[in-house]
């Protein structure tokens, strides 16, 4: 055993599977791959030959460091250990015998090493294969890149690698196990046919499983099938590529998350060796921990995703995100133009548009925040009050005190939220919130977008809402300004009928604007006031607003102190009034507008807005000066 502990230092097997920095006096150190932590407790001595971690107590040698990362036993480490270093390993007679006793792992990963081989050779041979070698040649990939990457061929047949193995003398079971062969009418038969094949590998390089790519329309299965799960093969618990990808991702502190094993080869083949991807299944927790060994979590560290930009992945970039605070390293998007993948990419652009592709540029924190509040009518305040629901808890989630607060603000920049320091205290308050209950915090709530109402001179449904505040000044001018709509129209027309349903805030008054509306408006009551009293009251969506409507009509006009008669001066003051108000609810939400799209927003958008901004404004200041004769 001595030979076999000697022959590869246990800092050269310990790197394979994590990164290992300098801890001074000759030691090295790395993250635990055998409990989560965020400092490297995890020491390896290279001259005594042995591993201990300070945070969980697991130690031992080389052989022990194999036994338990790859949960193996103690012969089954030995033969593996001894096998990369080209040792013959004798057995004593009654002892140990590998063709009877090798463990069930040993022998799951020989299946597999065979099948690739098997299935390698027939994509480069068999004449069968030719729909393989077109479907590489067509994405840009020669033969030299699919012995790079293992991709080989299954034949159409029922059992051929079944019968391969067999005559390397695996039994049916241990077929049936590694998840090659499936469960037949006569009994096993190839779960792979007619596709196209990329092994998938662990850390360590041992192929666990396979993903297989359907090439012929006859194929009534999925596009794409994986291994299924296996004693060797968890889809959460791999990535592809990252036995190629690792040393570089170690080196450079960056890795690149891909969607499939094509954009992997495409990423590789254009200089991005740091390229992995999920097989399968949504970026997840487990793969985290693969990553956060690799790079250390350092402050430098980037993970940079690579999604499509349709719907499918936005929603794959979201879920990432909702493992993003696991992650010391920063994390990127990067959504290729035209929602091309980097495959599609290379082909279409060369290998430096994938290269730029990957270059960090949107934070993944941001583009998560994007989608939220665009699912929201941010032009009116309860569409902003709706998006911060959302939006906060997710930014409360980030762990560092500083960047929460650099988000928290670009957050009130998104929103238009004019009130910065009001978004920073609501995402500390749900921080402080979350570490008071041991770090958890509600989900965040998705509400249906507002709708988005005309701001003026467009009927809308009537609103329903709290009840009427009578002290409150601007209901009271809204009540006075429909008073005087029913009982002297001849005093509020024309102007009253170009007042929106919106700019009456109470919704009891909103309701009754609508019904004025439809019955024709109030010019046409200066004709025949009574007529035009039945038609507002027969125009009334309910009893409720028919109530009002007669309430209104018959209640009396507060006149000026000391008048004795309302007049056209009384008449256009509460005009104004309304008008104003509702030019300054306007301005506050362009004002936040331009603040939302000073953030990354349409340039031209911006440009119209504040256009509109500066008319408005204008328009104010005449009300001030000239009053009713601006309307």
């Amino acid at each position: 055993m001595k030979a076999v502990r000697d022959a590869i230092p246990i800092d050269a097997v310990v790197s394979e599977y994590l990164q290992l920095r300098n801890a001074g006096g000759g030691n090295l150190k790395g993250l635990c791959p055998f409990h989560d932590e965020k400092t490297p407790s995890f020491q390896v001595s290279p001259s005594k030959g042995l591993f201990h971690c300070f945070g969980c107590q697991e130690g031992g040698d080389t052989i022990t460091f194999v036994m338990k990362i790859d949960h193996l036993s103690f012969s089954e480490a030995v033969e593996r250990l001894a096998a990369q270093a080209g040792i013959t390993l004798r057995y004593e007679e009654g002892g140990y015998n590998p063709a009877q006793q090798r463990g069930e792992r040993i022998r799951l990963i020989e299946a597999h090493k065979l099948a690739a081989e098997w299935y390698a050779e027939q994509l480069a041979t068999s004449p069968e294969a030719e729909a393989g070698r077109v479907f590489l040649a067509e994405r840009g990939f020669d033969q030299a890149a699919a012995v790079h990457f293992g991709v080989g061929y299954s034949p159409q047949g029922w059992d051929h690698l079944t019968r391969f193995l067999r005559g390397k003398g695996f039994s049916d079971k241990e077929l049936i196990v590694s998840g090659l062969a499936q469960e037949g009418r006569r009994g096993p038969i190839d779960r792979f046919r007619g596709r196209l094949m990329w092994p998938i590998r662990d850390i360590g390089g041992e192929v666990v499983g396979f993903g297989a790519r359907k090439l012929y329309e006859a194929d009534t299965g999925p596009k794409y099938l994986n291994t299924p799960e296996t004693p060797i093969y968890r889809k959460s618990q791999v990535l592809y590529g990252i036995d190629l990808a690792k040393k570089e991702i170690a080196k450079t502190s960056r890795a690149v998350v891909v969607e499939g094993y094509t954009d992997v080869m495409a990423c590789h083949l254009a200089g991005v060796r740091t390229a992995i991807a999920t097989c399968g299944t949504a970026f997840g927790g487990e793969h985290i921990k693969i990553l956060r060994r690799l790079l250390m979590d350092n402050g430098s560290a980037r993970v940079i995703f690579t999604f499509d930009g349709d719907a499918a992945g936005q929603k794959a970039a979201l879920r990432a995100f909702e493992d993003d605070q696991k992650f010391a390293a920063e994390t990127y998007i990067a959504i290729a133009p035209d929602g091309m993948d980097p495959c599609e990419l290379r082909l279409a652009k060369g290998d430096e548009a994938v290269v730029d592709l990957v270059e960090p540029r949107t934070p993944l924190f941001e583009f998560a925040l994007r989608q939220i509040v665009s699912r929201y009518d941010l032009d009116t305040p309860a569409g902003r009050a709706a998006a911060l629901d959302e939006a906060a808890p997710v930014v409360a989630r980030i762990k560092n005190s500083g960047a929460q607060h650099e988000v928290a603000v670009q957050l009130a920049g998104l929103l238009g939220i004019l009130d910065t320091q009001f978004v920073v205290r609501r995402v500390a308050q749900l921080a402080r919130w979350a570490r008071e209950r041991g770090g958890r915090l509600p989900a965040p709530e998705r509400r249906p977008a507002a709708p988005r109402p005309a701001w003026a001179g467009q009927a809308r449904p009537v609103p329903r809402g709290p009840a009427l505040h009578l002290r409150n000044p601007v209901h009271a001018t809204e009540r006075e300004l429909l008073k005087l709509a029913l009982q002297r129209p001849e005093l509020v027309s024309p102007a009253f009928d170009a007042y929106g349903v919106d700019e009456f805030t109470a919704a009891p008054y909103a309701a009754v604007r609508q019904a004025i509306a439809d019955a024709g408006g109030a010019e046409d009551g200066v004709a025949d006031p009574q007529d035009y009293l039945i038609r507002v009251r027969e125009a009334a969506p309910d009893d409720q607003v028919r109530a009002m409507v007669t309430e209104l009509a018959v209640e009396p006009l507060k006149m000026h102190r000391g008048a004795r008669e309302v007049d056209e001066i009384y008449a256009g003051d509460q005009l104004v009034t309304v008008r104003r108000r509702a030019v300054e609810r306007r301005v506050r939400d362009l004002q936040s507008a331009v603040a939302r799209l000073s953030h990354g927003g349409d340039p031209a958008q911006l440009a119209a807005v504040q256009n509109e901004l500066w008319v408005l404004q204008q328009y104010d200041q005449a009300l001030r000066e000239r009053g009713a004769q601006a309307l």
